[in-house]
């Protein structure tokens, strides 16, 4: 392998957001799936927000609020019972297929998780779905305080590894934050599970793949 590290975004990379949204239709039957999709893009855009503005709050807050928000704007009943029980169910996200299988090709290298996501988040979802021991590190921007992408978040994982940013190998299935990783330094692979068009952002990945195996595919 080429890298000395192997980084991984969590939400959407290893992790499906939108498995959630069998909870969700539960509690919401025919918007459920709608507060889904509308829960995770408020989630991103409160980072992105308190970012900007410098009003940090911790991942696992933000994503309390932008389920209080959509709920509102679809004029749902929920209660704080509900709210709880789907912040739970955010501990238990579904990996995406084939994400074992490949960790297990790379399980000689130096994996890590680098994540806006806070460790209460992190760790219970890396123990449930028994991912967790695949990696050798588990980095959180909360220990900074600063949400991708901003720049200091990224040089937050090379202080962490003390590698520089060329020595590693950024994998994110958000075009996001493969821009944001690609200007700071980082060698990058955008997981393109959605098969979208890339943000113009000035920014071209080192890799553009469908899935995690398709990268291996390249790598070897």
């Amino acid at each position: 392998m080429t890298y000395r590290a192997y980084v991984f975004d969590v939400y959407g990379t290893l992790f499906d957001v939108y498995s959630i949204s069998e909870k969700c239709t539960h509690y919401f039957s025919d918007k459920g799936v709608r507060i889904s999709q509308s829960w995770r893009q408020k989630q991103l855009e409160y980072c992105f927000l308190r970012q900007i503005m410098g009003t940090y709050i911790p991942f696992h807050d933000i994503t309390k609020d932008a389920l209080q928000y959509v709920c509102a704007v679809e004029q749902v009943y929920i209660t704080e019972e509900i709210i709880t029980d789907l912040l739970q169910a955010y501990l238990k996200l579904s990996p995406f297929a084939e994400v074992k299988q490949a960790l297990e090709m790379l399980q000689s290298e130096t994996l890590v998780v680098f994540s806006n996501g806070s460790f209460n988040m992190l760790h219970p979802l890396l123990n449930h779905s028994r991912l967790a021991n695949y990696f050798r590190y588990v980095v959180s921007v909360d220990e900074i305080k600063q949400y991708k992408p901003s720049p200091l978040a990224y040089q937050h994982v090379c202080n962490r590894l003390n590698m520089h940013p060329k020595q590693i190998l950024f994998l994110s299935s958000n075009a996001w934050d493969i821009a944001g990783a690609s200007h700071f330094g980082f060698q990058t692979a955008w997981i393109n599970r959605a098969k979208t068009t890339m943000d113009l952002l000035s920014a071209t990945p080192n890799y553009m793949v469908n899935d995690l195996q398709e990268l291996i595919g390249q790598l070897t």
